[in-house]
């Protein structure tokens, strides 16, 4: 419209894309802006550095603890250097429509803002920097390959979504407030499984985080009630299970509490199956 500003203060500067070809260099490991550069739009350099130490964190306290090998460190240059890529991608196209380089990028350009006056579909299209988001990491060698055996919306590779929880004395609350930190046996159910102490058995030990439906009459001091239903909505129905990773990603996803396919999903997860 023909709104009136006034222009406070304008500069020159430059800026660039570039990552490292690898993070990991033996006992040396690049995070952050040392290991990847991205142009300042849709925050993306420092969401970027903060989801390097999260998949690097629990890697790291892994081997240092001896429970798991060194080899469970490249999984952290081939996941982030995965959301490095995908980082460069969007913001190179950010760019390119802000400073478009070609002919056919400025006539691109110019045209989105053209229709975009008059047209809502454009305005989609008009780029001033996609916010950053957690990149999946769904062909990860430390995911299971997902038999799609859920209707959840939630998928390995995938970061865990979020929904409110109540437990079982009435506080509100998160369901991400209950998963992270360490792996994380995730399941929709009025009641934890049978074999839910059989768990205590594989190493690394997974917690166990159960949400009965808000409907339930079931108040285990164990179990969280899905008060407005968008845990099912995002995770599946009844009997769904997940095992979540300490970084708050999905690593495989179930039909049932099966323990011995958990054991096997979970030793992928920490690196110790191919």
């Amino acid at each position: 419209g023909e709104t009136p500003f006034e222009l406070e203060w304008g500069s020159v500067y430059a800026f660039r894309c570039a990552r490292m070809e690898r993070f990991v260099h033996g006992r040396v490991i690049f995070a952050g802006d040392s290991a990847h550069l991205v142009s300042p739009f849709g925050a993306r350099g420092g969401n970027g550095g903060i989801q390097d130490a999260d998949n690097l964190c629990w890697k790291l306290a892994a081997v240092v603890k001896g429970k798991a090998g060194v080899g469970l460190l490249d999984s952290y240059d081939e996941e982030r250097g995965r959301g490095a890529d995908e980082n460069i991608l969007n913001s190179a196209r950010t760019t390119n429509f802000m400073t478009p380089k070609t002919a056919t990028e400025r006539l691109f350009r110019d045209n989105v803002l053209a229709l975009a006056r008059d047209f809502p579909f454009a305005r989609s299209l008009v780029n001033a920097g996609r916010l950053s988001k957690p990149c999946s990491l769904q062909a990860s060698s430390l995911q299971t390959a997902d038999e799609g055996t859920t209707d959840g919306l939630a998928t390995p590779g995938s970061p865990c979504l979020d929904a409110p929880v109540m437990d079982a004395a009435g506080r509100s609350g998160w369901l991400l407030g209950h998963l992270g930190g360490d792996f994380t046996v995730l399941m929709l159910a009025d009641a934890p499984p049978d074999a839910a102490g059989e768990l205590a058995k594989l190493e690394p030990a997974p917690k166990l985080c159960v949400v009965a439906g808000g409907n339930s009459h079931a108040r285990e001091p164990s179990l969280l009630l899905d008060v407005d239903g968008l845990v099912h909505a995002r995770y599946g129905a009844v009997g769904a299970t997940y095992l979540v990773r300490p970084d708050q990603h999905i690593a495989a996803r179930f039909c049932g509490f099966d323990l011995e396919t958990i054991g096997r999903a979970l030793g992928r997860a920490a690196g110790r199956l191919a």
